[in-house]
């Protein structure tokens, strides 16, 4: 039986706590296949996690592990590439983006509206979004930051979650001048991709250019300057060769 995100999730928060039932069909699932048994306690039924459950848990456990630690790599990757190309960098970084929000909802009938009263601006929507890759041109000079967003995936289930959820990429192209897709060879198509991102095949030795990112006018707003001030940008590498990623510094006037 092929298991999804949910029934992973409830093995491992019975595993946790009593084990009290929810009796829906994911319990059914898990039941069926083994990875959960029924014990009797009077009038009360409560769930453990079988042998097979805890064995099931462990290869999740590892194969997640194994994952985080590609990703963290192929991560690496990418932010020494932007150090040579004279890119300052920072990893980690925790932003706020403020998303278009929803316009204001027709009045309803009879209600008296002011004809000279301005029409009130929708809200801005505001999205947490933690890129994995941050970085701006090491310049002086404000129309030559280029700001861009870097994000990593390394497995088609994580890129396919983040696409059915627009709002955290749209967070990044609110972030940056320009924004990028790095996936690892062979887990999509660069069609797959919305045009507005730029997309970057990372293979075992090298990083291929598949689409180059849309440019667009950004400059980063207070915040973000009072995040990226909070945060450690990445160190210097050794070798400050330029790297596949880079393009020549333009001289500042």
């Amino acid at each position: 039986m092929a298991l999804g995100t949910p029934h992973w999730r409830r093995l491992r928060e019975i595993w946790r706590s009593a084990g009290w039932p929810c009796q829906d069909l994911i319990e059914v699932e898990l039941l069926a296949a083994g990875l959960l048994e029924r014990i009797s306690e009077g009038p009360r039924e409560r769930l453990r996690v079988t042998d097979a459950g805890v064995q099931a848990l462990a290869t999740s456990l590892d194969r997640n592990r194994r994952t985080r630690d590609a990703h963290e790599r192929l991560v690496g990757r990418v932010a020494l590439e932007l150090q040579r190309a004279g890119r300052v960098v920072w990893r980690g970084l925790s932003l706020r983006a403020g998303l278009p929000g929803e316009e204001a909802p027709p009045a309803e009938a009879g209600t008296l509206i002011d004809a000279e009263a301005p029409a009130r601006a929708p809200r801005p929507r505001w999205v947490n979004a933690m890129p994995d890759v941050f970085s701006l041109r090491h310049t002086t000079v404000p129309d030559y930051l280029d700001v861009a967003v870097h994000e990593i995936k390394v497995s088609r289930a994580d890129l396919l979650g983040e696409l059915r959820r627009p709002a955290k990429s749209q967070a990044y192209l609110a972030l940056s001048s320009q924004c990028w897709f790095v996936l690892k060879a062979g887990i999509a198509e660069p069609q797959e991709i919305p045009p507005e991102f730029g997309v970057l095949l990372a293979h075992a030795q090298h990083l291929e250019l598949a689409r180059p990112a849309p440019r667009r006018p950004h400059q980063p707003d207070f915040a973000t300057w009072m995040a990226l001030a909070r945060h450690a940008c990445e160190p210097p590498p050794e070798d400050e060769a330029q790297g596949l990623l880079g393009e020549p510094e333009r001289e500042d006037p």
